[in-house]
């Protein structure tokens, strides 16, 4: 039992590690190089091929097995019917995958015979709707991915999401078969999705409610909201989702721009008719062919229109498209009946639907004008003329254009094409031969092997000819230049013959891809059209409601700020008013109020605040004066910090020398480098004003008689020797009142032998400025020392 068990495990890892080493597998058909629509024998021959060249044993290039081992992967996923069925329609690339992949059995809804519901509860309860239809057409979310929404740049999807037992789906059942049998035949394509088996993609896609219809296009989903599935309301629903002006109307004064267009690399189809507007089958086709082909609508009963169906005799009761290439005398292809069959209107547009020398503006051009061929006798060429965005160089793209209109080859064996050297440069230097690099206004031959390789070889004779050829056709010049290519052409298509070069290319670049500011608009325009689509009654109301009171709360709040404005409008024209009447006519008065400047007093209770507590970046600038000198010094102290009174980080205070005389005497001690005993005269120290910078620790101080000058840190010591010294001047007695033995290499300088009191804060202001310039000089100090008490 034991064993059982372990060679179960071991052939469960087994298999794991052959799904998870075949997971990988890209497109196949990619691989291969063919088309979805390849049959075997082309499926067969494309492996042959890539089998020979990339076989292990032939190839020395270093991806070689790994690329053999692709190669043979994915022939024998499309040589499976089987496996190549479960691929196109689930995306399934492991022919083992379905065994891991949960399915749902949808026999058990016909296993009542006839009608479960007329077996339970009679025939009053029978419905004529199958159900079964949905089961047919039901997708996973895989399918979803890989298959609807690449071909929903292209083709629109209609997908109903349903459930199992839902009678309101069942209903909904005879209405979705009509709607397949009207839209199906016309181009759209339909597809069910149970939504108990895909909650994932329900939720993806916002659908609102059982059964529901949603449009895919052009990998957008858009819901269908109203409840009535009626074949009408949903065309019009279709109609209304198509990009704006696919089909715009056109009349005889603006015909000929609009067939003269084809600049922008699309050839022009009009669509008459003698209705008001266009068939939804023509929309759709123009919306198929939107990328290769322009369509405009003509209006067969409108009289501006008559000079058009004059010029291209167009019949005024049958419908007919009309297809142009450069020429816009005469069409490439026409088709007129009263109801043109869907298919055979593809199939003319197909066949037309490039100009008779296209620019290969993307890799999409690429394909479709130049395809990929492996079968060596049927090579597919591509003749591409090498020049410039630039009038210069428009008579040589007409020119190449006259050959490829008057040749006879079958456009499926040989193409003509000219591309920008600017704007695809890297294709251009891929085939760039080391011998000679100019290759604008040359003619290169190229034939595709397959995605990323291409034999290619350059007409050098048809380069100067080219670029000297003009409107006649009689010119040898051109003839000449004409025999070249053909001569070149013919050799080339022989199978016996090869291309001379072979390189490997990148992809090109979208030449049409939207710039950064036209996919935020189209990114907005789209928000703003999905916000219309989604947003109900149910979202609307609570949103009105959400915008009704942030604006009835920001109208109250600039009610209340415009009364406060008024108020304090009031209170100031009051003030004014008063003003004018005390001091009669005094100009100073008339002036508007400004707010008083605060001054605090330095003392015990405010010491902290004013100086320990002060936060990074704060100062207080202190005035000290005593209880005689206070009512002279402050006005001028007043005055000087007037103009600093807005400042935020400054604050401004007095101090009385009586009550700080001790915390004044050891601050000055502690910006000392000696240590040492001070005696102070406190009347000396009267109009000292002191900037303290609490958080860092340091101070500036201004003194009538302290010089700021550039003497280093011991300055104020030798400054103060000198006053000490200088006996003769009562005044002149040091403020620090110092006793210091005299210094010889003091130089004494000439004081004013008298100083008042009104004199000592004259030069504040001047030392403010040097202040806050920070030439000042600062005293730092370890500690701020207690303030006294008493």
């Amino acid at each position: 039992m034991r064993w059982s068990a372990c060679f179960q495990v071991i052939f469960l890892i087994i298999v794991l590690f052959t799904v998870a080493g075949t997971a990988n597998l890209g497109d196949p058909y990619k691989i291969l190089g063919v088309g979805r629509h390849a049959t075997l024998q082309e499926i067969r021959r494309a492996y042959k091929q890539l089998a020979k060249e990339w076989h292990p044993d032939k190839s020395n290039d270093p991806e070689a097995e790994k690329k053999f081992v692709e190669i043979k992967q994915a022939y024998e996923l499309l040589a499976d019917t089987e496996r190549r069925k479960a691929y196109d329609l689930h995306g399934i690339t492991n022919e083992d995958a379905a065994m891991f992949r949960e399915s749902h059995d949808y026999t058990q809804y016909g296993r009542f015979s006839p009608d479960p519901f007329e077996e339970f509860f009679g025939h009053r309860f029978h419905f004529d709707q199958d159900i079964s239809l949905f089961h047919k057409l039901s997708i996973t979310t895989k399918y979803f991915e890989t298959n609807i929404l690449p071909k929903s740049l292209t083709t629109p999807h209609l997908l109903m999401f349903y459930s199992d037992w839902c009678f309101a789906c069942m209903k909904a059942a005879g209405a979705f078969k009509k709607l397949i049998d009207v839209l199906e035949p016309l181009g759209t394509s339909f597809a069910t999705i149970n939504s108990g088996h895909e909650n994932g993609l329900v939720r993806k896609l916002n659908v609102h409610s059982i059964p529901c219809i949603v449009l895919i296009l052009d990998g957008k989903f858009y819901v269908y909201k109203e409840s009535i599935f009626s074949v009408q309301r949903i065309v019009e629903f279709l109609r209304h989702k198509l990009p704006y002006k696919l089909v715009p109307t056109v009349k005889d004064d603006n015909v000929h721009g609009f067939l003269s267009g084809w600049n922008d690399n699309r050839v022009r189809a009009l669509v008459m008719e003698p209705r008001a507007q266009p068939r939804l089958r023509y929309l759709l086709s123009a919306f198929h062919f939107r990328f290769r082909v322009a369509f405009a609508f003509v209006e067969l009963n409108s009289p501006s229109s008559e000079g058009i169906k004059e010029r291209y005799k167009v019949h005024p009761n049958l419908d007919t498209v009309l297809i142009f290439n450069e020429d816009s005398t005469r069409p490439v292809a026409s088709v007129s009946m009263a109801d043109i069959p869907l298919q055979t209107l593809n199939n003319v547009i197909s066949a037309n639907q490039y100009l008779a020398l296209p620019r290969l503006s993307s890799q999409g051009m690429l394909e479709g004008v130049c395809p990929t061929e492996w079968n060596r006798p049927r090579k597919r060429l591509c003749v591409i003329l090498v020049t410039e965005n630039t009038n210069s160089h428009d008579n040589a793209r007409q020119s190449l254009r006259r050959i490829a209109l008057e040749s006879s080859y079958n456009p499926e064996r040989v193409r003509f094409a000219y591309i920008y050297k600017e704007k695809q440069s890297e294709f251009i230097n891929a085939l760039v031969r080391k011998d000679d690099q100019e290759t604008l206004l040359r003619v290169v031959i190229i034939w595709r092997r397959d995605t990323k390789h291409i034999k290619y070889e350059w007409v050098d004779e048809a380069r100067l000819h080219i670029h000297q050829m003009d409107n006649d056709s009689a010119d040898p010049n051109y003839n000449h230049t004409k025999q070249k290519l053909d001569d070149t052409i013919q050799r080339l298509l022989r199978a016996s013959e090869a291309l001379s070069y072979e390189a490997e290319v990148k992809d090109l670049l979208d030449e049409h891809a939207q710039g950064l500011v036209s996919r935020i608009f189209n990114k907005i325009f789209l928000t703003m059209e999905y916000l219309a689509d989604n947003l109900g009654r149910e979202h609307i109301l609570p949103a009105i409601s959400v915008l009704g009171t942030v604006g009835f709360i920001l109208g109250v709040g600039y009610l209340m700020a415009y009364l406060v404005r008024q108020e304090e409008e009031n209170i100031k024209k009051q003030q004014k008013s008063n003003s004018v009447n005390n001091n009669n006519g005094n100009a100073k008065s008339q002036s508007t109020y400004v707010p008083e400047l605060r001054l605090h007093e330095l003392r015990a209770e405010k010491y902290n605040g004013l100086v320990r507590l002060l936060k990074p970046g704060c100062r207080t600038i202190v005035l000290v004066t005593d209880l005689q000198s206070r009512s002279k010094l402050i006005p001028g102290y007043h005055k000087a910090v007037w103009p600093y009174r807005k400042n935020k980080t400054l604050m401004f205070a007095h101090m009385l020398i009586e009550k700080g005389l001790t915390w004044y005497t050891e601050l000055l001690r502690l910006s000392l480098t000696e240590s040492r005993d001070l005696k102070i005269n406190p009347r000396n120290c009267i109009g000292t004003v002191i900037a303290l910078n609490g958080h860092r620790k340091y101070f500036c101080m201004y003194h009538a008689k302290h010089p700021e000058t550039n003497r280093g840190a011991k300055r104020m010591l030798k400054m103060t020797r000198q006053l000490s010294n200088n006996y003769r001047d009562p005044e002149a007695g040091s403020f620090l009142a110092m006793d210091s033995e005299s210094d010889s290499s003091v130089s004494t300088e000439s004081e004013p032998r008298i100083l008042l009191e009104e004199n000592l804060l004259d030069g504040l202001s001047n030392w403010l400025d040097r202040l806050f310039e920070g030439t000042t000089h600062r005293y730092y100090i370890n500690y701020w020392p207690d303030f006294p008490t008493k």
